[in-house]
């Protein structure tokens, strides 16, 4: 397996945060493996490129007749937390004419709160079941689903920077048995702070909620230390290892005058997304994370459609099923991306929202 490359070097990081600009400024949406530049317009849906499932023929992608196919589904949440993702998953394959109990068995593995190095067993447990294909996300799923096979074709419905991670030797040309839909979480996470001052110019610290333990977080502080830095801004780091740890972690930003916080990827903190939107709002952090962490509370989110790559991540699954070889199969890059404020939140804190943020918003929560 190849080792994890993370992001260190300081021109990578300072190069994901132009891209980041260019996609916030709509000026261009990145295609995957060297097709060129594409314009698009604000908000507009810029179909998954390289794998639409229209592309694919319908011939191959028939089901054999009476072929029972299984797909082992292995997440690092809960089916309470992460229902809507993994129901538009289900939604994606009815629509390719599978039929759960039919032609079609889902395995799933819940993580259930549990800690990342219990995800090498449940991979193990979906490998002795003799599943077809392996669906999962994030780092810390791909990891263990590596470790589990080398041989039974992986998909990942989102991770950060496939190739950074070693999950894809290039987009066009994946190799080994993993591709799936990749996404960059240090431009993300470049925008969230730039969104934070705009917010409140005259903001002089912030702070970033992460966890350590996920190899994908390096790459994402490199650029945001970069970026605080271009922005005049003091960064403090606040390591969140297990939900318990937010309350200590947002306690201790308080005492050290931090004002405004963004709020990295991360499954964990993705799924205690409540838990963060309500300690934000305790200590009157202006705060900026996913789209989630606004529906749930936070100021602003910015980040990628989850459900609708859970969705698009059914046609990955339903093209090896038909045969196609993971290393054969691009990997492709997210473009879609929204903008959430919540405006009862801002109100609450005490922090005017720019008229020009609100422009750019797909949703206002009023």
């Amino acid at each position: 397996m190849p080792m994890l490359r993370l992001l260190s070097d300081p021109e990578r990081a300072q190069f994901h945060i132009q891209r980041a600009a260019d996609w916030a400024n709509n000026r261009a949406g990145y295609a995957p493996f060297g097709l060129g530049v594409m314009l698009m317009r604000r908000r507009e849906f810029v179909a998954f490129l390289g794998g639409a499932a229209v592309a694919w023929p319908l011939a191959a992608r028939a089901q054999q007749a009476g072929k029972l196919y299984r797909i082992g589904y292995l997440s690092l949440g809960s089916l309470a937390a992460e229902a809507s993702r993994f129901n538009a998953f289900r939604a994606g394959l009815a629509a390719l004419g599978y039929v759960e109990g039919k032609n079609l068995v889902i395995e799933t593995r819940w993580l259930e709160g549990g800690k990342y190095d219990q995800l090498a067993e449940l991979a193990t447990q979906l490998v002795d079941l003799k599943v077809d294909v392996i669906v999962t996300y994030s780092t810390p799923g791909v990891s263990a689903a590596q470790r589990a096979t080398t041989t039974i074709p992986i998909v990942f419905l989102t991770v950060g920077d496939a190739i950074a991670m070693g999950f894809a030797s290039s987009l066009a040309h994946p190799g080994g048995n993993v591709t799936g839909t990749t996404y960059f979480t240090p431009e993300l996470a470049a925008k969230r702070l730039e969104f934070l001052k705009e917010a409140m110019p005259g903001l002089a610290r912030a702070g970033v909620l992460f966890n350590p333990i996920n190899p994908a977080s390096e790459p994402v502080l490199s650029a945001l230390r970069l970026t605080a830095q271009s922005l005049k801004l003091e960064l403090s780091e606040f390591p969140v290892r297990e939900a318990t740890d937010q309350d200590s972690a947002f306690a201790t930003m308080a005492a050290n005058s931090v004002r405004a916080l963004v709020i990295t990827e991360d499954p964990m903190l993705i799924r205690n997304t409540e838990t963060s939107a309500k300690l934000a709002l305790k200590y009157r952090f202006s705060s900026c994370g996913f789209p989630e962490f606004a529906q749930a509370g936070g100021r602003v989110g910015y980040g990628i459609d989850f459900p609708e790559m859970w969705r698009h991540g059914a046609t990955f699954a339903d093209k090896i099923l038909a045969g196609a070889k993971p290393a054969e199969l691009p990997v492709e890059q997210a473009t879609k991306f929204v903008t959430i404020v919540n405006l009862k939140t801002a109100k609450a804190i005490g922090v005017e929202v720019p008229t020009s943020l609100l422009l750019r918003a797909d949703e206002v929560i009023e």
